[in-house]
């Protein structure tokens, strides 16, 4: 970890600062999750969930770091392995196109951060509580009456998830976990784009782009593509 260099980084106007993960600063509080996915509304692909750990009385800000939407290719590339290196702990989980079409897609993220989940415990980290980019909790497991009970039963954290509406912008732990988790799919999706070249992965992504559509109408879904949906 370097936060005793990331600490004498100052805050820039329109990048995120670790001021609201401090704000969970309290007794036995002091290990924060930022979880952030990617890839919830493509086509084709898995859906992933980045975790990243930081140390609310020790970290200090990780300069050029923001929402992984906002940053080009190249800088997404550069930052990763500076954000695995400033994270106490950090982890990315997928769920499959195929999982999906089974659990749905609420479903699938929590499976994909469950898996990224327990890769941070075995790692010997226990996160005290979770910030979670959104204004749904889909990582803990639906209570009794959610319109969510009809889901598979899935595995999920145990600590406090606190979500709040675009903490990609405003949280930096929350926009490094965004980083990692985008890097790891994009990738996964150049690797898949050697199968199917016909459907330019590397390029959307597995995203309803106008060409992807296209490419689905002549030549039909692939295994990768997620058939519970309107692909057309």
């Amino acid at each position: 970890m370097v936060a005793s260099v990331a600490a004498r980084i100052r805050k820039v106007p329109g990048f995120p600062t670790l001021d609201v993960e401090r704000g969970f600063l309290a007794p036995g509080v002091r290990l924060l999750a930022g979880v952030d996915e990617v890839g919830r509304g493509a086509l084709a692909g898995p859906v992933s969930v980045g975790i990243v750990v930081v140390d609310l009385q020790d970290h200090g800000l990780l300069a050029d770091v923001r929402d992984s939407k906002l940053l080009k290719p190249d800088d997404r590339e550069r930052l990763e392995p500076l954000v695995r290196e400033w994270a106490l702990a950090s982890a990315v989980g997928h769920a499959s196109s195929a999982e999906i079409d089974t659990l749905g897609i609420i479903g699938a993220l929590r499976l994909a951060g469950t898996r990224a989940w327990f890769e941070i415990l075995a790692g010997g980290v226990r996160p005290d509580v979770v910030l979670l980019d959104g204004s749904h909790n889909w990582l803990s497991v639906p209570s009794q009456g959610s319109l969510f009970d009809a889901e598979p039963a899935v595995p999920a954290c145990e600590a406090p998830v606190h979500t709040r509406v675009k903490a990609d912008m405003s949280c930096l732990s929350v926009a490094a976990a965004s980083v990692l988790a985008k890097v790891a799919r994009d990738r996964i999706m150049v690797e898949l784009h050697s199968e199917y070249p016909g459907f330019a992965w590397n390029e959307n992504k597995g995203y309803a782009t106008a060409s992807h559509r296209d490419a689905l109408r002549l030549a039909g879904p692939t295994p990768y593509h997620r058939t519970s949906w309107n692909l057309i």
